[in-house]
């Protein structure tokens, strides 16, 4: 018997064909290794981010496995079928391993993604610290409970009581959570619509005015001008009226009314005003301050000044300084801010002498 013979008769053995398709995998695998650690790693190394670094090297690992796992699964479907109970725990066992290798790689991605992206966004102030928490936390649950599904249809364990009860289990927690899951998922369209963010300025429909501190899982929190804190629960806030002072931009412009009297010289005025603002630091130089006459009063020429600062937090405290400054420069120029005034006459009325004529 020569060489060729004994080798085929050997490869007839169905053992020694499986070790074999299984060695062969395992030269792909090794290849693959070989891939991954000189071309893409350098490849990657090339590029200005880190990102595509970071998932190479998770994705190494379980690429090459999955590789050799492929092999075992090619070598057991070979005729003929393994006896009892290998036929089912050998696949079962292959492909459950491959599944716990690919979930683990998934939330570590899953987490890199969230440093990258989610992180940066808290450090923005575009949502609260909880929020983003709890929304890793949901996501990691979700991927655990489809990889547990996974699992039970790879062992072929019959999934519908499970989902029956599932399915009641949830119309419980719903209707006894409905207000809590209505205020959650009102915090995610918040999140999503961005409508305002942390530190922005808002106007609420009842009026009620402030910077927005935190927008967490159930409520937002607004600190008004008066360092009182409102809690509005997030289902309420995203069926509302709001106006975000801060956006598109932060810049706030504000509207000063100041009215002058009759026969006086506008143009006096009107450079009065725009100097007030221009010497004001807090006020902004683009876009220029600008005045307006906007009517004839009952008693005065009624202006306005209107002007630009940084932050929607001075409008009060720059309304303040320049109406003040206003006055004063008025007063300096003897530029006269009318008032109402009431003048009574008293009429002769017969048989009554006024005084002063008897």
């Amino acid at each position: 018997m020569d060489l060729i013979e004994f080798i085929k008769e050997l490869y007839a053995i169905v053992l020694v064909h499986r070790l074999v398709i299984v060695f062969c995998y395992l030269l792909l695998s090794w290849a693959v290794h070989i891939f991954v650690n000189r071309i893409l790693k350098k490849l990657a190394s090339m590029t200005s981010i880190s990102f595509d670094d970071q998932v190479i090297m998770i994705m190494h690992l379980p690429v090459v496995l999955t590789v050799v796992g492929i092999g075992v699964l090619h070598a057991v479907a070979l005729p003929p079928i393994l006896a009892a109970p290998w036929d089912k725990f050998l696949p079962g066992i292959t492909k459950s391993l491959i599944l716990f290798i690919w979930a683990s790689a998934g939330l570590k991605i899953f987490g890199l993604i969230a440093e990258n992206n989610l992180t940066e966004a808290l450090s923005r102030g575009k949502m609260g610290k909880d929020l983003l928490l709890l929304l890793k936390n949901v996501v990691r649950v979700v991927i655990v409970i489809l990889v547990l599904l996974w699992l039970l249809s790879i062992w072929d364990i019959n999934l519908a009581p499970i989902f029956a009860s599932a399915g009641i289990a949830g119309i419980a927690v719903a209707l006894a959570a409905k207000d809590t899951l209505a205020n959650f998922f009102g915090g995610i369209s918040i999140f999503a619509d961005r409508t305002f963010a942390v530190g922005d300025y808002i106007i609420l429909d009842n009026n009620d005015r402030g910077e927005v501190v935190e927008i967490g899982i159930r409520s937002t929190r607004l600190k008004t001008r008066d360092d009182v804190l409102i809690t509005i629960p997030n289902a309420i806030l995203a069926n509302s009226k709001i106006i975000n002072e801060s956006a598109p931009i932060p810049r706030f412009r504000i509207r000063v009314p100041i009215g002058v009297a009759y026969g006086s010289n506008l143009d006096e005025v009107e450079a009065a005003l725009l100097e007030v603002a221009e010497r004001n630091p807090a006020v902004a130089k683009e876009p220029a301050p600008r005045v307006r006459l906007r009517a004839f009063g009952p008693s005065s020429l009624d202006y306005q000044l209107l002007c630009w600062v940084d932050d929607p937090s001075l409008k009060g405290r720059e309304t303040h300084n320049l109406l003040r400054d206003i006055y004063n420069i008025f007063a300096a120029r003897n530029i006269t801010i009318p008032f109402p005034q009431q003048d009574i006459y008293i009429k002769e009325i017969q048989g009554v002498i006024p005084p002063g004529k008897n």
